[in-house]
């Protein structure tokens, strides 16, 4: 279980991220590189058939959990901020993450240690690996994430408004809950995060589709969460702002669920295979855009108030 424990001083310092931040995007995407998720198969196979080998280092490093060490994924504006703050992580922690990593049961990094004892070699090796990962996974897609991001980002905004913040971080996970100012997500890992008046910046990803992640520096504490639409579904940035937050399949579904629809009908009417129509209303219900109910061997979907307001553009004030 994952704990963030809230004041309601934190409830009131709750903010999102001004824009995508790529290092985090960049151990992220190395993490989906090793993950086994179906929506990134065809993107992971293309992705390390054009990886330069130079970048192999920071797959040793970073795990298909994407718990590696903090020191190479900080919050920054740019790439070239971002390598300079990971070139320049203070030595203690570097250590204290390396052992972390390690403790964790990872399997060993022989040339962890020689980055341990500020190597110079090793370190230059880290750092060619880090700029060829940024140019073979990042750089050629930058325009889709910054779109996604921003629509991610409207869309939380927009269901702020509509339904508060309480709703709005519950949203961020299926299952996730609160429990008095504790909100609580299903996770493997047993974690509680006191926020100490600090607040938490949230961070979507278009990389990740896992439990929400937490990460802090110094007083700052973020938090890493699947972005509606993960990078391989979405399209163009030039397409329209439904499209490329849900991505083409999942807004023309959206766009069927004006009047209820079954999963047989929906598959009929968009000509995809009913496991398809499936796992996008899945998807679409965990955002709380349709809603389903069965009616003998029949589900029905339908839109909620909140995605017809996605539809038409108007703020929606249901409560969830």
């Amino acid at each position: 279980m994952l704990r963030l424990c809230f004041t309601a001083e934190d409830l009131l310092q709750v903010t999102f991220a001004d824009e995508p931040a790529p290092m985090v995007e960049l151990t992220l995407a190395i993490a989906a590189l090793q993950r086994p998720d179906p929506l990134f198969t065809l993107w992971r196979r293309r992705t390390l058939h054009t990886l330069p080998r130079s970048a192999g280092p920071l797959l040793e490093l970073v795990p298909a959990t994407a718990k590696g060490p903090l020191f190479l994924d900080p919050l920054s504006r740019g790439f070239d901020d971002g390598l300079d703050q990971v070139l320049s992580a203070p030595t203690p922690f570097v250590r204290t993450e390396l052992r972390r990593v390690h403790a964790a049961g990872r399997r060993p990094v022989p040339w962890a240690r020689l980055l341990a004892d500020r190597d110079r070699e090793a370190w230059q090796i880290l750092e060619h690996a880090v700029q060829a990962a940024h140019a073979g996974v990042l750089a050629r897609s930058w325009d889709r994430i910054r779109a996604g991001f921003d629509a991610e980002r409207a869309w939380r905004v927009q269901l702020l408004a509509a339904q508060g913040i309480r709703a709005t971080l519950a949203s961020l996970a299926p299952g996730a809950r609160w429990q008095g100012t504790t909100l609580e997500f299903d996770s493997t890992d047993n974690v509680e995060t006191a926020l100490n008046g600090h607040g938490v910046t949230l961070l979507p990803s278009v990389f990740w589709t896992g439990r929400p992640l937490v990460g802090r520096y110094a007083q700052s504490t973020f938090l890493v969460y699947p972005a509606v639409t993960p990078l391989p579904l979405l399209d163009d940035p030039t397409t329209n702002a439904l499209t490329t937050l849900l991505g083409r399949t999942r807004a023309a579904i959206l766009e069927q669920l004006t009047r209820p629809r079954t999963t047989t009908g929906l598959a009929r009417q968009l000509d995809l295979a009913k496991s398809s129509v499936s796992e996008h209303t899945g998807a679409l219900r965990a955002a709380h855009l349709t809603t389903a109910h069965r009616d003998g061997k029949t589900i029905w979907h339908s839109c909620t108030p909140l995605g017809l307001a996605l539809l038409t553009g108007s703020p929606s004030t249901t409560e969830s």
